[in-house]
């Protein structure tokens, strides 16, 4: 499982010109599910990224968690971020789920969040959207569950 993990002042997901989810001060998460990721991967991304110390405290350092802060997660589904980019010109997708495995999974770890006390907003798994976001310092992230696809 990969995510990339932005700090945000806001975020919202737009789906058809409507907004089907936004947060306040918090996480955009864009996840993307390997295609050998397991109920394990979900827990593990759901424990880390509610609790990554990156939200300043009051002597500016990075010591402060989501909840610390009363902040939100915006969950976003993305395959894209399993594209292997090493050989040729196009992206090979190889490493990243079929959706039939990839959206329960990804289901699950918005469950597991909102399990743990974060507010969560989500995307629509497989639709086109479009992501709006105030970067909060810019702090962004990326975090893998175990090294995907062996290398």
């Amino acid at each position: 499982m990969r995510a990339v993990v932005q700090r945000v002042k806001r975020a919202q997901v737009t789906v058809a010109g409507e907004i089907v989810g936004e947060i306040g001060p918090g996480l955009l998460v864009l996840l993307g599910v390997a295609h050998d990721d397991t109920a394990a991967d979900v827990a593990w991304m759901a424990g880390k990224l509610t609790g990554l110390r990156i939200f300043e405290d009051d002597a500016g350092k990075m010591n402060l968690g989501l909840t610390d802060v009363r902040g939100s997660l915006l969950v976003v589904s993305q395959f894209t971020l399993l594209g292997d980019c090493q050989k040729g010109r196009r992206p090979s997708f190889l490493l990243a789920a079929r959706p039939e495995v990839a959206k329960p999974l990804y289901e699950q770890f918005v469950a597991a969040v909102g399990q743990l006390g974060i507010p969560t907003a989500t995307g629509i798994f497989q639709a086109e959207m479009q992501v709006e976001l105030v970067n909060d310092g810019p702090v962004t992230l990326v975090v893998e569950s175990r090294p995907v696809g062996g290398g």
